[in-house]
This record gives structure tokens, sequence and C-alpha cells, in this order.
């Protein structure tokens, strides 16, 4: 790999096309938002909830992305692209096996989980209708995961984009269509979504077909695959334990002050999807550095992807910090939620250059596939840092300010735990196989 391949032009050229693919699918859940939103009130809350239970699920196995760029860059890295592609298959294989196992316990607990979550009644079985019917397509969903994952790790992230896409795009229009003309309302929203996840997840499996690799199961290295995704699923897990939380200690607080929340974190969320391409292209680079055998190239592009991540972090907070005045009152006009808002900015605007290395380092030790690391310092730093801050500040009624100061605390802690990490070296491991893989 030439200088040039780790400057900041071949990030970008891997981060941006990263970005859309990351950013497709909040963009396509406002736009499905708006159809729904003028059915009424029911509709529009059994949305929220199913696609709230849609994520939560989803969401615990971005392994199937993460974990096959991992394994693929590096195959890819040593030159053995037909086994890059080979992972994608297994993977694919993996991702159509968890699927169908989603869509027959969707059948079975939809309404059972909606009503515990809602209580019994017309929101329940909205979101129970919405659900059952939109985790049809859970096979397709995670097949696309899978086929972003090994393409990624083969340095192709144009191609998931246009996908995408594709899918989303059919949906975007479908979806009105069904909703109101056809008159099949909520449920017209879930079948549109299934559409176009059903289109993006055919383009995928094409890919792997014109790639001419063998198409059949191979269940050791789909065993392999699924020792890597069980670190990545706790990882997840603990991120979801700590955000729940702080949602639920925001709403305790008051009505403003869960208000005032949602506008910061749903900024934070957003600027998590742009840094978060940056870790996606570092990912694929030093996945591909350590396949081909060499630790020091690896360490160069985690340090150089460390201090492009840092530098961007550092603009985003002059630049939030610049509209702390005129941001929210674009996402809000009560006087009451826009006072609670300066409680929760400016840790969101301190955080962002923390956030930069972070989201870099995580990018980092999952192209390595250090995983077991990575589950182990975001549960640790979760379960000090995070978790006992955000429920002392609900005894003590600190508010917002306590909420985001465990959020703070919980990114240093990570910050720490990976700078050390990064340190020590021991993370830059050469080789086809991943950091505590088994090779197939």
């Amino acid at each position: 790999m030439s200088e040039s391949q780790v400057s900041a032009r071949r990030l970008l050229a891997l981060a941006v096309p990263a970005l859309g693919v990351l950013a497709a699918e909040p963009l396509y859940v406002l736009v499905d938002t708006a159809v729904v939103g003028h059915l009424g009130a029911v509709p529009l809350a059994g949305l929220a909830l199913g696609g709230t239970l849609f994520t939560l699920v989803s969401s615990q196995l971005t392994f199937l992305s993460y974990g096959t760029t991992a394994r693929t860059a590096r195959l890819h890295g040593a030159g053995r692209r037909a086994d890059a592609v080979a992972e994608g298959v297994q993977a694919t294989w993996l991702a159509v096996g968890v699927g169908v196992l989603l869509l027959l316990l969707a059948q079975l607990l939809a309404v059972p989980v909606a009503e515990a979550l809602a209580g019994p009644g017309p929101i329940a079985d909205a979101a129970a209708t919405w659900l059952r019917i939109a985790l049809i397509g859970a096979p397709m969903v995670l097949v696309t995961m899978a086929g972003n994952g090994w393409m990624r790790g083969v340095q192709d992230t144009v191609r998931p984009l246009r996908y995408v896409l594709a899918g989303n795009g059919v949906s975007a229009v479908l979806c009105p269509v069904l909703v109101y003309p056809v008159g099949w309302g909520l449920e017209g929203s879930a079948i549109a979504n299934l559409v176009g996840q059903s289109i993006a997840a055919a383009l995928f499996i094409r890919a792997l077909v014109v790639e001419r690799v063998p198409l059949k199961p191979h269940f050791g290295t789909m065993r392999a695959q699924l020792v890597m995704g069980r670190d990545l699923v706790l990882r997840t897990l603990a991120f979801q334990v700590c955000f729940l939380s702080a949602t639920s200690v925001a709403a305790r607080t008051g009505a403003e002050a869960a208000a005032a929340h949602q506008v910061v974190w749903q900024l934070w969320s957003f600027l998590a999807l742009v840094l978060d391409s940056l870790a996606i292209a570092a990912q694929s680079l030093v996945g591909e550095a350590l396949g081909a055998g060499s630790q020091r190239r690896a360490k160069d592009i985690a340090k150089k992807v460390t201090w492009y991540s840092l530098g961007f972090g550092v603009l985003l907070g002059v630049a939030f910090a610049a509209l702390a005045r005129l941001l929210p009152a674009v996402f809000t006009s009560d006087a009451a939620v826009l006072a609670e808002v300066p409680h929760a900015w400016w840790f969101f605007v301190a955080m962002q250059p923390v956030a930069g290395v972070v989201f870099a380092l995580d990018g980092v030790f999952l192209g390595a596939g250090d995983a077991a690391y990575l589950r182990t310092a975001t549960m640790l730093s979760a379960a000090i840092g995070y978790l006992p801050l955000i429920w002392v500040s609900l005894a003590m009624g600190w508010g917002l300010a306590g909420i985001w100061t465990g959020l703070s605390l919980f990114m240093v802690l990570r910050l720490v735990t990976l700078l050390l990490r990064a340190r020590s070296g021991r993370w830059a491991v050469t080789g086809a196989a991943p950091v505590g893989a088994t090779a197939a």
C-alpha cells in the first residue's frame, strides 16, 4: 500500500459511500413516519413502537457486517479475493438462517412483546401487525448487512450504496401509494418496507453469484464468524442498555428534559453516523494491511485515521458550539424545552473530539478482529461509568447534566481503554484470520 492509499482522499473514497449506506435507513424512516403520520395518532404510535423493536433486533446483529468486514479484509489483503468473497457467501447463509428464525419468532411473539411495552390496546395491536409484516423481511435485512460486510472488506463501498438506495428508493415511492390510494394503511407501510428490503437483498445475492465462487454452506466458517459475532453482540447490548437507561431517566425527570434530551441525542446519533463512516474505512484498510502481513502499515493507518477523525471531531465541536443558539430552535419552539437544551448541549459539543478518536479506534480494532477486547472495554466502561452515574443522577435530581455527565464519562473511559490497547500494539496480529478467531 502506497502513502497515497492512506491519505485523506483514500479514506474519504471509502468513507463517503459508507456514510450514504448508514444514512439511507434513517432517512427512509423519516419518509415512512411522515406518510404514516397522516393516518392518525394510533398508527403513528404503532409504527414508532414497531420500528423501535425492529431496530433493536437488527442492531444486535450488526456483526454480520462488521465481523464480515474484518475477516474479508484480511483475506483481501493476503491476495485471496475468492476466499474473501467466500466469507461473504457464508455470512449470507448465516444471515438467512438467523433471519428465518427471527421471522418465525415474530409471528409468535409480536403481540405479547408489544403489549408488554405499550399495554393491551390499539397501539400494541398496530405495532404487532406492522412488526409481523416487517420482520418477514428479516432475512433480507440481514443479507444486506452481510453484503455490506464483504464488499467493504474488498474495499468496494460504492455498489452497496447503489443497492441500498435502489431498495429504499422503491420503498419511498411505494409507501404513500400503498398507504393511501391502495388503502392498506399501516400495513401498506410495512409491505413497502418489505419490498425495498427484498430488492436490496436480491442485488447483494446477485453480486455474490457473479463472483463465481462456491455457494454451498460451510458450517466451519459460519461457526468462526459466530465466535466474533458473540463478542460484537455483547458489545452492542452494552450500548443499548446505556442508551435506553438515559432515555428512561430523562423521561422520569420531566417532559421538558425528555424532549431536550431527544433533540440533543438525535444530533449525537447523526454525528455518530458521520464519524462511523470513517471507522468503516479504517476497518477495511487495517484488515487489508494485517492480511498482507504488515504490522507497520496497519499501525500507520491506525495513527493517520485517528488523527483525521480527531480533526474532524474538533471541527464538528466548533461548528455545533457556534450553532448553540440557533439549531435547537429548528427542532422545537417550546421555551421550556429550549431552556433545558444547554444542560446537555455543551457536553455534546465537548465530546465530539473524544468521539472522533473513539470511533476511529473502534474501526481500527474491528478491522483487526479484536472484538473480544472491544466487548470487554465497552462493558466495563458502561458498568463503571455510564450506568451508575445515570441512575444516581435520577436519585439526586441532577437532570440532563447528570445524564450527559454519565455519557461523557462513558466516552472518556472508552477513550482510555482504546488508547491503552493501541499503545500496546497487541491488536496488530498479522495473517488471514482475525485476533482470536478460528480459521476455517
